[in-house]
């Protein structure tokens, strides 16, 4: 079967569910030490779906992720085992050592507005947006920020080598990019003909999430610059 043919969805579920098995237990945390939304507001509101609705849905994406991870590791393993053993080695070319300079500039600008919105900073967001923060909201916001964060340092240390071990270099840039790029993507996709005004966004935001995937496909591109790069020859 085709590399790419497994790879690829492997890559955008762990782009969709990494972030989910970060921020869902993260904002547990928040309502369990009391920093989730005011109760009496909460109740004032026609709730979108009661709250056991959402511990089952996102509780069920975290077994969802672990099941993925331990069916398709396995298999990678035996399969391409091969292209990350022993450590990075040698640095790889020039151009690729641009692009992921190119990621992690843009994963610090990205980063910096969404870490800005995590912690309550309304600079981009719309009126609907702003009324609407809530602790639990901040910690998706600073979700987005450490997934396009790791994705411009995976790149950079995949280009730059060392002797740190491969398996790892790539285990970090392959869950940054996958995040970065899957989330962003769809997080563009939602916004695409958004007519409700309590979800309008602005367009900083687009162009945050705009970045947020761009971030993540040139890691992407490094990360395969990467394994292209330790293939033996037939």
């Amino acid at each position: 079967m085709p590399s790419w043919l497994l790879t690829l969805p492997v890559f955008v579920a762990t782009g969709l569910l990494v972030p989910i098995v970060v921020a869902f237990p993260g904002q547990l945390l928040v309502r369990a030490v009391g920093l989730g939304p005011d109760a009496a507001a909460q109740a004032a509101k026609e709730p979108f779906l009661d709250p056991w609705v959402f511990n089952v849905v996102y509780g069920g994406f975290i077994v969802q992720a672990i099941a993925l991870a331990a069916l398709f590791v396995p298999y990678a393993r035996e399969r391409w085992g091969g292209l990350w053993q022993g450590v990075q080695g040698e640095g790889l070319p020039s151009p690729t050592g641009v692009v992921a300079g190119a990621a992690a500039a843009l994963a610090a600008v990205v980063a910096a507005a969404e870490f800005t919105w995590a912690f309550g900073g309304t600079a981009g967001l719309s009126a609907s947006q702003i009324a609407q923060f809530s602790p639990e909201t901040g910690v998706v916001f600073a979700t987005y920020g450490m997934c396009t964060l790791v994705a411009g340092a995976g790149a950079v240390n995949l280009a730059r080598g060392g002797a740190r071990p491969a398996r790892w270099a790539l285990a970090v840039a392959w869950t940054g990019a996958a995040a970065a790029a899957s989330w962003g993507l769809w997080l563009l996709i939602s916004c695409a003909g958004t007519v409700d005004p309590a979800k309008a966004v602005t367009t900083g935001m687009v162009l945050t999430y705009a970045g947020q995937m761009i971030t993540g496909l040139l890691a992407a591109a490094v990360l395969v610059r990467f394994l292209t790069s330790r293939r033996r020859p037939a």
